[in-house]
């Protein structure tokens, strides 16, 4: 989707929380009430338009490019997680319980279950995948070091002689073979036990069209059973309780496939962006401090004089300067924007009252 889009989708959502806010401030939300259930109604209600503005905003944030618009967002967007999570808590003090049933709410406001899922937000590992790299790699060397001091603590091999070894190795041969023999003569008693009952039943003289009508049970049953467990699997897929396992495959020209490309891009353009714009914030730091930087200086240093010379007519002898502890030169600049208000001040009342002397005086 084109760049415009998502500033629509944003101003939707800006909407959407203003409305909110309105309703949640009204006087007729503000009583109290008295009905629990009521009162969970009121707040589930607020608290899945909230999921839903979250949700734009966050795919907002998550495509928008220009980094300026990016800081606004996320501001807005942890201020809607934060009201979520006072929501929550509200609920769950309503209900004594984390679990909630929003069955009546969402047939009320004609959306599916898949409409209130709360996305993990991208920003949280986008913005912060050079700190999750640096962790992994730390833990990976971390237990690539404790593996190493496990090996080096392994006990030393026992030593012992050649007549040793070569009489432990006969020992447990031995045993193997005898283990085998063993099994071996279970299976031929077992075996000839087996013929014996045979021989004493007589031939099997079951009619060859039963033996087919069961081998026939047996695997319509099997065949029926394994179609059944097929068709609940693929209801569970349905309803979205257990995930697919036939991903659907895109072609490369596909639209999903185009989308998903358009957003690897996006990240990589706000990745440029950002960066262009950290640089530009120092470039023109920079210019201001070379251009206007002199001028500056001077403007307050004639301020700082002028602050010398006015305290000395007022009280006779020069005032020490300001310690940093006190805060420097700018607890000067503080007295005289505070002297300057207070003045003004008089000089407004000055002229409101010779206003009402004419006024009397007429």
């Amino acid at each position: 989707m084109s760049h415009s889009t998502y500033n629509i989708q944003w101003n939707e959502a800006q909407n959407h929380i203003k409305e909110l806010l309105e309703y949640e401030a009204s006087p007729d939300t503000q009583k109290p009430e008295t009905d629990r259930v009521s009162a969970f109604q009121t707040a589930a209600v607020v608290y899945i338009k909230y999921i839903q503005v979250f949700r734009k905003l966050e795919e907002c944030y998550f495509q928008i490019v220009h980094p300026q618009k990016r800081i606004v967002l996320k501001h807005v967007l942890d201020g809607t997680m934060g009201r979520l999570l006072e929501l929550k808590n509200e609920m769950v003090n309503l209900e004594f319980s984390e679990y909630h049933f929003f069955d009546d709410v969402l047939s009320d406001m004609k959306l599916t279950p898949a409409d209130i899922e709360i996305p993990v937000p991208r920003y949280f590992t986008q913005d912060n995948e050079k700190d999750i790299k640096d962790r992994m790699k730390l833990m990976a060397e971390t237990l690539a070091k404790y593996r190493l001091d496990e090996t080096s603590d392994k006990k030393e091999e026992i030593k012992m002689s050649l007549e040793e070894a070569i009489k432990i190795i006969q020992v447990h041969e031995r045993a193997r073979q005898g283990c085998l023999r063993a099994k071996f003569m279970r299976e031929i008693r077992a075996q000839e036990e087996r013929e014996k009952m045979l021989s004493l039943q007589g031939a099997s003289t079951m009619d060859p069209d039963l033996a087919s009508t069961i081998i026939q049970k047996v695997w319509k049953g099997y065949s029926q059973r394994n179609k059944t467990l097929k068709l609940r699997q693929e209801e569970l897929v349905f309803i979205g309780m257990q995930p697919s396992t036939d991903a659907p495959v895109y072609h490369k020209d596909s639209p999903v496939s185009k989308v998903a490309k358009r957003e690897e891009e996006r990240v990589l353009i706000q990745a440029q962006h950002e960066r262009e714009y950290q640089d530009a914030l120092v470039n023109i730091k920079e210019k201001i401090r070379e251009a206007e930087g002199p001028d500056i200086k001077e403007n307050m240093q004639d301020q700082i004089r002028q602050w010398f010379i006015e305290t000395r007519d007022a009280t006779g002898k020069f005032p020490d300067y300001p310690s940093d502890d006190e805060g420097g030169s700018a607890a000067i600049f503080k007295t005289k924007e505070e002297g300057e208000g207070n003045g003004a001040e008089a000089e407004g009342g000055k002229k409101k009252g010779k206003k009402g002397k004419k006024k009397k005086g007429e």
